[in-house]
C-alpha cells in the first residue's frame, strides 16, 4: 500500500515468531510501504530484513528505526549484550543482536519488545491514548505483557514477563500446564496451546463451556488482579489470537477481575466503568508493526 509519499517517515520492524514485518510509515494513516518476511533462522532473517531497510535507506529514506521483537531481550544499554535474544525457546535464536539491522543507518535506533511496543502503538494512536499508566495484553501462542508506567515501558533487571506470573489455581486442579520453563504460570495455563492441550482439541474449536476456559479464565484474571496491585493501569487492553476470537472471554474476564479483587484497594473505581478498564484494543493485529513505527518515533522526540 503506497500513500503518503511526501512524509519523512520512521521504519519499523516487527519480529515475530513466525513472521517480521517491515513497516515504512509516520502512523496508522500514513503508510508508506509494508514488507512481511518468514522468519526463519536468525542470520537469514535479520540479512533479509536488512536488505529492505538498505533499500528503503536509499530512497525514500527514513529518520529513525524501531525494532519490537520476540523476547526474552536484554534491555539495559549499560549490558554487554544490549539489543540481543537471550533464554529463548525459539531454537537458533538464542544471542541474535538485533540492533545489528541499525549499523551503517546513521539514524537513532530503539530496541523493545514487540508488546511493549504494542502497547506504545496503543497509546499514541489507539485505546490507551491519553493515559500515563497502562497494559497492554497480548494471548496466542504465548501470553506477553507490555506495562507502560507514566508514559515510559517497565524495565530494570529485564523487562515485564507478566505472563510467567504464577497464579493460585481453582481447588482440586492439578493440571500441570504447558510452559517448558514454569508448567503452570499464565501461559502455560491459559495461552492457545495451553487450552488446546487442556481441551484436547484445535483452541478455535473449544466451545465457551468447556472446563479448558475455566482454568483460562481464572489464570488471566489472577494476573489482570496482579497488575492492578502491581504497575497500577488505568487501562487494560487485551488482544492476540485468542482473545480476537472469543469475544465472550472479555465479560467472563471482568468479572473475574473483580471478584479476585474482592473489593480490595482501586477495585470499587474499576468496577464503576469495568468495561472500559478491560477492553480490546483499537489497533488489532496492527499494535504489533505499529509499535515498531512508535518506538522510532519516541526516539526521535528524546
Amino acid at each position: 500500500m503506497i500513500e503518503h509519499r511526501d512524509l519523512a517517515p520512521a521504519a519499523g520492524v516487527e519480529l515475530g515468531g513466525t513472521k517480521c514485518v517491515c513497516l515504512l510509515a509516520s502512523g496508522p494513516d500514513s503508510i508508506v510501504e509494508e514488507v512481511r518476511l518468514p522468519t526463519r533462522g536468525a542470520d537469514e532473517t535479520l540479512a533479509a530484513i536488512g536488505e529492505v531497510l538498505a533499500r528503503w535507506r536509499a530512497g525514500p529514506g527514513f529518520r529513525a528505526l524501531g525494532i519490537a521483537g520476540f523476547g526474552p531481550l536484554e534491555l539495559d544499554p549499560a549490558a554487554a549484550d544490549f539489543g540481543r535474544v537471550t533464554a529463548t525457546p525459539k531454537p537458533g535464536w538464542r544471542g541474535a543482536d538485533l540492533l545489528s539491522l541499525g549499523a551503517g543507518l546513521d539514524c537513532p535506533v530503539a530496541v523493545d519488545t514487540d508488546v511493549n511496543g504494542a502497547a506504545l502503538a496503543e497509546g499514541r494512536w489507539g485505546a490507551a491514548q491519553g493515559l500515563r499508566s497502562y497494559a497492554y495484553v497480548t494471548v496466542g501462542t504465548g501470553i506477553g505483557v507490555g506495562s507502560v508506567v507514566d508514559g515510559r515501558t517497565v524495565r530494570g533487571l529485564g523487562h515485564s514477563e507478566a505472563g510467567h506470573l504464577r497464579v493460585a489455581r481453582r481447588p482440586g486442579d492439578d493440571w500441570p500446564g504447558v510452559c517448558p520453563y514454569h508448567g503452570d504460570c499464565v501461559e502455560g495455563l491459559a495461552s492457545g496451546p495451553a487450552i488446546a492441550a487442556r481441551a484436547g482439541q484445535p483452541g478455535d474449536q473449544v466451545p465457551p463451556d468447556h472446563p479448558a476456559w475455566e482454568t483460562a479464565v481464572g489464570a488471566m484474571s489472577g494476573m489482570l488482579h496482579n497488575l492492578v496491585l502491581t504497575t497500577c493501569p488505568q487501562r487494560i487492553l487485551i488482544g492476540g489470537g485468542v482473545a480476537e476470537g472469543q469475544p465472550w472471554l472479555f465479560p467472563r474476564l471482568r468479572r473475574g477481575l473483580i471478584d479476585s479483587l474482592g473489593g480490595y484497594a482501586t477495585s470499587d473505581r474499576i468496577a464503576a466503568d469495568l468495561e472500559a478498564f478491560v477492553q480490546p484494543p483499537a489497533l488489532g493485529p496492527r499494535a504489533g508493526p505499529l509499535g515498531a513505527i512508535a518506538l522510532a518515533l519516541d526516539a526521535l522526540e528524546r
